[in-house]
């Protein structure tokens, strides 16, 4: 028992050291780490004696997928997300089943033997995009702020469509049993659970960093917590856990800003960030692994039949996101005369750049590698190895073909924003001036006796020199030590109650529809920073 956990233990962190330098040798030739680390899994697997390694579908959905998705949810714009809500959802949903229904009907007509569930199966497999894959490959050429948040909500809500359909094709498989109108049902129930069961944890959360004595570290061990609870409790319940963690995530993410102390904040983003880099390297290295194991059951004629029916599903999978992506262009241009909507003319490249994002990943392959191997009457599962062969081959192409390409593509099209916005540093130029006047106001009306008797709050910007002499003053006896100390400490005090009004007076800018959220988190950033500083200074002096 000890020889094995040695031996976990060891393999867990050379996993970790190994991805984490395949990733500096991404970043120093400039490709997205998760197509690096895919080709690199994949080379590996072909070395003779490397052995075979299989890929968990509970290792993706009960360790990796509530942390990745909780994270994402804390990085999405609540105001995008409610901004561009018709096209998420159209993308999120509508994508999803446009594709599984295609992927359907070309795979009942190509492959012998294929069933129409067994299509749909398919189909909600392969059809959700990767989230961290498109944001690592757009790191190198971002797309217009608008495109970026869109995408991120569609990676947000895709899962849990296509987990949702996968779930009912599976049992129409396995029970031979399938009814639309109770599968309608079914799913309206299962989003609805979903985001109920979400919302109650991310309320508890509030209740208990609002009125318990918590502090950083207890608040980042009860947000580590949280996701793993959301999933659980709503997959117990036969709910979609994926939209439990993303509703959850979202109401959290949206409360630390009231709740959470600067050090709480400060060491959530550094863990979560972290946390959530390590378990998508690993995940994409061992995608690159799975080769061996995948095609170990097809043989040589089974494989050369398996890789066209692949490379025909997966063409078709990438046309019907282009034709979706330019036909919603296509609907909002017309729409806007009778509604209103973010952008009225979305054009061609930003859709075409949009649906050429389309790269799949882990979640595809957990799904597949989810299929069980037998039906209840003890028979094998029908093409259960052809499906997971597809799946795999769907994720090959579309992330280094299409990841490829993507940042290629951006750079000949030059994509206009789908709107005219304020620029970054103009909304934070106007932010931070404002917060400038509110702090001058509240040290210079509220605070004026203080400031006349408080050396370090008269001379702000000579602080360090100021506080030096001091110091070195302080040294010469203990009552000229207590002195200082007291205006240290008064200055900290008052300063303090100077970033207060500021972060309230930020708090402001979060309901004015022209200031976007990431410059907004920016400067709480700022703020917090100041805050640790005072706060450092406070426990070094005493």
């Amino acid at each position: 028992m000890t020889g094995n956990l040695h031996n976990i233990i060891f393999l867990c962190l050379g996993l970790i050291v190994c991805v984490s330098l395949l990733t500096v040798m991404a970043r120093k030739l400039k490709i997205a780490y998760p197509i690096f680390l895919v080709l690199a899994g994949l080379f590996i697997s072909l070395i003779p004696g490397v052995p075979a390694i299989h890929l968990e579908p509970e290792l993706i959905f009960i360790v990796i997928l509530p942390p990745v998705l909780f994270d994402a949810a804390h990085e999405m714009s609540l105001k995008a997300l409610w901004k561009w809500r018709r096209i998420i959802s159209v993308m999120a949903l509508g994508y999803v089943l446009f594709t599984a229904t295609a992927v359907a009907f070309v795979s009942v007509w190509l492959i012998p033997g294929f069933t129409l569930s067994q299509g749909f199966l398919l189909g909600a497999i392969i059809s959700p995009p990767d989230a961290s894959a498109v944001m690592a490959v757009l790191r190198y050429s971002r797309l217009p702020k608008g495109t970026m948040a869109i995408l991120e909500g569609e990676s947000l809500l895709n899962d849990a469509t296509s987990l949702t359909l996968f779930r009912f094709a599976l049992a129409a498989i396995t029970t031979q049993h399938f009814v639309w109108h109770e599968a309608v049902t079914g799913f309206g129930l299962v989003v609805v659970s979903g985001v109920a069961i979400g919302l109650a944890f991310g309320g508890l959360s509030y209740a208990i960093y609002k009125w318990l004595p918590t502090d950083a570290n207890v608040d980042i061990a009860i947000s580590v917590a949280l996701p793993y609870l959301m999933y659980l409790s709503a997959e117990a319940v036969n709910s979609s856990g994926v939209l439990a963690v993303v509703s959850g995530g979202l109401l959290v993410a949206y409360q630390t800003h009231f709740v959470f102390s600067h050090k709480s904040r400060l060491k959530s983003a550094s863990l979560w960030s972290s946390i959530v880099f390590i378990l998508n390297a690993v995940v994409f290295f061992l995608i690159g692994l799975q080769l061996p194991e995948i095609i170990k059951d097809l043989g040589r004629s089974g494989l050369v039949t398996a890789t066209g029916y692949a490379l025909i599903i997966t063409l078709v999978v990438i046309i019907v996101r282009l034709i979706s992506g330019l036909f919603s262009s296509v609907f909002t241009t017309y729409i806007s005369r009778y509604i209103t909507v973010a952008a009225k003319r979305p054009g061609w490249r930003l859709p075409l750049l949009s649906s050429w994002a389309g790269m799949r990943g882990v979640v595809s392959l957990a799904s597949a590698s989810a299929i069980p191997l037998l039906l209840p009457d003890g028979q094998g599962f029908p093409h259960r190895n052809l499906i997971l062969f597809i799946t795999f081959m769907v994720i090959l192409v579309t992330l280094i073909g299409q990841g490829l390409s993507l940042p290629w593509m951006i750079r000949k099209l030059d994509p206009k924003p789908l709107e005219d916005l304020k620029s970054d540093h103009h909304q934070l130029l106007e932010i931070e001036l404002e917060l400038y006047g509110v702090a001058e106001k509240e040290l210079n009306l509220k605070h004026k006796a203080d400031v006349d008797k408080n050396v370090l709050l008269q001379y702000r910007g000579e602080y360090l020199s100021h506080k030096r002499e001091l110091l070195k003053d302080a040294n010469s006896d203990d009552g000229a030590r207590q002195k200082a100390m007291e205006r240290l400490d008064h200055f900290s005090e008052i300063m303090g109650r100077v970033i207060a009004r500021e972060r309230h007076e930020l708090h402001a800018f979060r309901r004015k529809a022209e200031y976007d959220d990431d410059i907004i988190a920016f400067i709480e950033h700022r703020l917090d920073l100041e805050e640790e500083q005072l706060q450092r200074d406070m426990d070094m002096e005493n």
